[in-house]
């Protein structure tokens, strides 16, 4: 089940947040129970596979944290024993395939591939599960409720594509007595969070999508500007598709009360990689700092050993987002220019702002090209097109591919509507809470306006990864 799917939006969305707040008024603990019991059928609806292999995770990783909880000797063993069995679950099913490939392309073996599934939202409830049993832990809980915890994991807002969140801050709200009736404020709020990203993903994220696969399609063929157009377009897919999930997301749990973490503000105005980072995919930069960079030494044991800690996070990073080289170069390249922005930043602060931002907006251009090209070789071609500039020419299919008039100009409006929604107003989650007349009156007209965008109903890109 999509977040843009009429189902979604006209009968699972306004049936959850009218039964939980009619149960949970009733008594706490059977607001709980349904939205269990949601995550259960949104998360069903891809298939029972998937939810039996969930359900076995969260059985290992409950049973886990109550035997940690307890604190016997060797905790710190039992903690580090079911974050095995969840990273090797993930290897298994995201990277088997993968490991195979590569050694027979390095031995000269001929193993054979398996037929395995990708369950959807692994990378993310893997990082959630081992988030939970980190807080248990550390002692950040302050009790293992088998209902708080099932919450947490199949909470749907955020089940299958994030924001990571703490499990402490979490489960805080999840039974603060003062979130158990329904907000006007924040029910307003949630509707403007929703429409927004409504129309980032049905407007934007699949009009550049269908212009990116028409580019695709003939790419042997492509002008250089098609190439070029081709980056510009899928870094505007990407960040509406993502971005727009975080905010519906973030929307549809403002209804029920629950506060989610910011996950993107504002990425494209970054005047450097690190900036960018502090920007895009905050919940997954802060979970990879806080589990892997800090526990490596971070900044702590000099400068070198800073460079390999940054490395190691973003070759994981780029690992997580897929089974591919193009992932890992993508993650070693955005490490190493965080080493370079690390050792020469006060240099670069001197720099001219708009010559900072534009360099800045041409290399996440250049690495996003990494995630759609699927090989590194077809990805050197793609740039080469576009670096040596042999024809000014737009492909007329890829001009058709925009819904409206298919013109040139509506192509041209879409880019520039692009830029300005990326580089200029306020983050919309920063705002979220206006409740004036014109906000509400614009989220309306967003939303009914997305809702005529729905079309087919089309995957979150990050489904993917």
């Amino acid at each position: 089940m999509q977040f843009n799917s009429y189902i979604f939006i006209l009968v699972f969305l306004p049936l959850a947040v009218i039964l939980y707040f009619s149960a949970g008024m009733q008594k706490p603990v059977f607001g709980k129970i349904v939205l269990i019991a949601a995550g259960l059928i949104f998360y069903g609806c891809g298939g029972y596979e998937m939810l039996a292999l969930l359900f076995i995770s969260m059985i290992i990783n409950y049973l886990s944290a109550l035997v940690i909880h307890r604190r016997r000797p060797g905790h710190r063993m039992l903690t580090a024993l079911p974050v095995i069995v969840n990273v090797g679950l993930l290897l298994y099913f995201k990277y088997y395939n993968f490991l195979i490939i590569n050694l027979n392309t390095f031995t000269g073996k001929d193993m054979s591939v398996k037929d395995i599934f990708l369950p959807l939202g692994i990378s993310f409830y893997t990082f959630q599960q081992i988030a939970y049993l980190a807080a248990v832990s550390k002692g950040e809980l302050e009790r293992t409720d088998l209902l708080d915890y099932m919450v947490f994991i199949l909470f749907f807002p955020k089940l299958l594509m994030g924001p990571l969140m703490e499990p402490a801050d979490f489960i805080l709200q999840i039974n603060d007595d003062t979130r158990k009736k329904p907000d006007a404020k924040n029910i307003a709020a949630g509707l403007r969070l929703f429409s927004a990203g409504l129309i980032k993903k049905t407007l934007f994220a699949d009009t550049f999508a269908l212009a990116v696969s028409r580019v695709y399609a003939d790419i042997f063929t492509a002008t250089s500007m098609d190439c070029i157009l081709l980056m510009l377009f899928y870094t505007f897919e990407i960040y509406f598709d993502f971005s727009g999930y975080s905010d519906m997301a973030s929307g549809i749990s403002a209804m029920l009360n629950i506060e989610l973490p910011m996950n993107f503000d504002s990425p494209y105005k970054a005047l450097s990689v690190s900036d960018f980072w502090k920007r895009w995919h905050i919940s997954l930069t802060g979970f990879l700092t806080k589990y892997i960079y800090i526990p490596l030494g971070g900044s702590r044991k000099g400068r070198v050993r800073t460079y390999i800690n940054i490395l190691t996070v973003f070759l994981i990073s780029g690992l997580w987002h897929g089974a591919n080289w193009t992932f890992i170069l993508w993650g070693l390249i955005h490490g190493l220019l965080m080493c370079l922005d690390r050792a020469f930043g006060k240099i670069e602060e001197r720099i001219f702002r708009p010559v900072r931002w534009a360099v800045t907006f041409i290399m996440i251009n250049i690495l996003w090209l990494l995630f759609s090209a699927g090989s590194v070789e077809l990805w050197y071609m793609i740039l080469k097109k576009a670096v040596f500039v042999r024809e000014w020419t737009v492909s007329s299919d890829l001009i058709s591919r925009f819904p409206f008039t298919g013109t040139v100009w509506e192509m041209a409006i879409f880019l520039a509507a692009s830029f300005f929604i990326c580089l200029v107003p306020e983050n919309i989650f920063r705002n979220k809470e206006r409740s004036d007349t014109k906000s509400l009156v614009l989220a309306v007209v967003s939303f009914v306006f997305g809702l005529l965008c729905v079309g087919s109903e089309s995957v979150f890109l990050y489904f993917g990864f």
